[in-house]
């Protein structure tokens, strides 16, 4: 055999001890709590064969603590890039079974050149997380790399989509990766995300709380807002994050990706009946966002928080299209700070790449009472109103029903940006509700009444004729058109067509400033 056929083969088994990562030992511990491998992982996610590994052989360099001794096959992540749907895509992989996933100074090292080719060639990157956190023998340099991870998943932010799938633990400083990510997706059971463990919030405060229920996936999908996605098994999960790229372009250069057209009617007849006519009387949103867009092309995002909200993505005509949309089966679908939050990010992501937004309005108002008030519900309301004022992207609103005070104002209106607006024949727009403002109007006429109930109620019809109709806000000019229900999903695709070469500028500047 020549030199060169040993020096391959050499080749051959260096890369299958590095395949091999923490041992079949460690692998079979890794398959007994319910958790793929990384290569595994890759496999899932990728198209089959695609993916081409980065800096396998990469390893630490600590000698402290009897580090030198230990090997770490490419020091515990696996870089590459890959193709979804048969677009490109780089990632990085922890592996658990490779000093717990923790990253050190080389591990970070490859994500950061990996994010690097990423921002270069303009493709989506994401995260595989499963790691038990900074590696702690490599003390402050281990910091630093998870500074040059966050620095990168900033300045790339709007750049091309980022994805964090949380598929073990994340722990401590590693948690504000994801983050600052567009989308995390989380594993029932076995993800969890923290600041700080239940160990170290019982020592210091006394509270006693499992992993789960402290970080786990239902909590951060649908408490603290943290997660976007869930599912039971990894495999669902690796399914959602292709299905979500299938939606997305690959930077902020492109347009969505356009689907096939469904073979179905554009008429919608069943719209005539989505909704009941009561204002007062609840619906699921989710009834109308249906019949509007092609069949089952919806994938909702943050299902399970700030339900009062619903947001996703959908297409019309095989267009990707962002939908905001008022639940008034939730708090009669009044916007309140979770709710403020959940849309304004949403509203941001879709213009940072050219998803144009649609929303749906149905909204009381904004939620009152003391709690929101101290929370700080004008700052993070305000929130909504700058996200879509500084979007550029193709606007259009459909007020389904009611449209009420500074809600309305606030979800897309004309007088803040709104390309078109259209109003169902049964749309309520006014400064507040009918029997509000029957009250406040003619509360003496009421008073003095000898029937103040039966005054009160025509009091309420008079205001509802007069003012709380779309023909008023159409007069004005707030309203395009009031359409037939029926031809909504027509009037959406001619308004998609019409608004395809959309240009708008802003002045120059740095950046705004949010009101976070």
């Amino acid at each position: 055999m020549s030199d060169m056929f040993e020096k391959i083969n050499e080749l051959y088994d260096r890369k299958r001890e590095i395949e091999l990562g923490g041992g079949d030992e460690r692998i079979d511990k890794q398959h007994e709590k319910g958790k793929l491998t990384a290569r595994e992982r890759i496999d899932l996610l990728v198209d089959k064969g695609s993916f081409v590994e980065l800096n396998p052989f990469i390893e630490h360099r600590c000698g402290d603590f009897g580090m030198e001794s230990q090997k770490g096959p490419g020091d515990g992540v696996v870089t590459g890039y890959g193709k979804v749907n048969g677009r490109p895509i780089y990632l990085f992989s922890q592996d658990f079974t490779v000093f717990g996933g923790a990253l050190g100074e080389m591990h970070a090292a490859k994500i950061a050149n990996v994010m690097d080719l990423a921002a270069k060639n303009r493709a989506p990157f994401i995260g595989l997380n499963d790691s038990g956190g900074a590696r702690i023998q490599e003390g402050v340099v281990s910091l630093d790399g998870y500074g040059q991870i966050f620095y990168r998943n900033s300045i790339y932010s709007g750049v091309m989509p980022q994805i964090s799938v949380i598929l073990g633990p994340c722990a401590g400083g590693a948690v504000y990766s994801p983050a600052i990510t567009d989308f995390v997706f989380m594993v029932d059971k076995t993800s969890q995300m923290f600041i700080t463990g239940p160990k170290v919030i019982e020592t210091v405060t006394g509270e006693k709380i499992s992993s789960e229920d402290l970080g786990g996936s239902k909590i951060h999908n649908s408490i603290s807002g943290n997660a976007h996605f869930r599912a039971e098994t990894e495999q669902e999960t690796l399914e959602q994050v292709r299905q979500l790229l299938s939606y997305l372009p690959q930077s902020n250069e492109e347009q969505p990706p356009v689907a096939d057209i469904p073979e179905e009617s554009d008429d919608r007849p069943d719209l005539a009946d989505a909704i009941p006519f009561d204002p007062l009387r609840p619906y699921d949103v989710r009834v109308v966002i249906d019949y509007v867009v092609d069949k089952h092309s919806f994938m909702e995002v943050q299902k399970e928080f700030a339900r009062n909200i619903v947001v996703g993505f959908a297409r019309i005509k095989g267009e990707t299209v962002g939908l905001v949309c008022n639940q008034p089966k939730v708090m009669a679908g009044g916007l309140d700070i979770d709710s403020s939050d959940k849309a304004s990010r949403f509203i941001r992501f879709c213009d940072s790449f050219n998803i144009p937004i649609i929303t749906f309005e149905d909204v009381t108002g904004f939620f009152p009472g003391i709690k929101q008030e101290h929370g700080g519900i004008i700052r993070h309301g305000a929130k909504i109103l700058y996200a879509y004022s500084e979007a550029t992207v193709p606007k259009m609103t459909v007020i389904l029903r009611k449209a009420y005070g500074g809600a309305y104002v606030a979800l897309n209106s004309k007088s803040i940006g709104a390309d078109l607006v259209f109003a169902w024949p049964n749309a309520e727009i006014a400064v507040m509700g009918p029997q509000g403002a029957a009250n406040i109007i003619f509360a003496r006429e009421i008073a003095n009444s000898d029937e103040p109930e039966v005054t009160r109620a025509k009091k309420i019809e008079e205001y509802r004729e007069k003012f709380a109709n779309p023909f008023v806000a159409a007069s004005r000019g707030m309203v395009d058109d009031v359409i037939d229900p029926r031809e909504t999903r027509i009037k959406l695709i001619q308004a998609l067509e019409m608004m395809r070469n959309k240009h708008e500028e802003r002045p120059k500047k740095k950046h705004g400033n949010i009101p976070l």
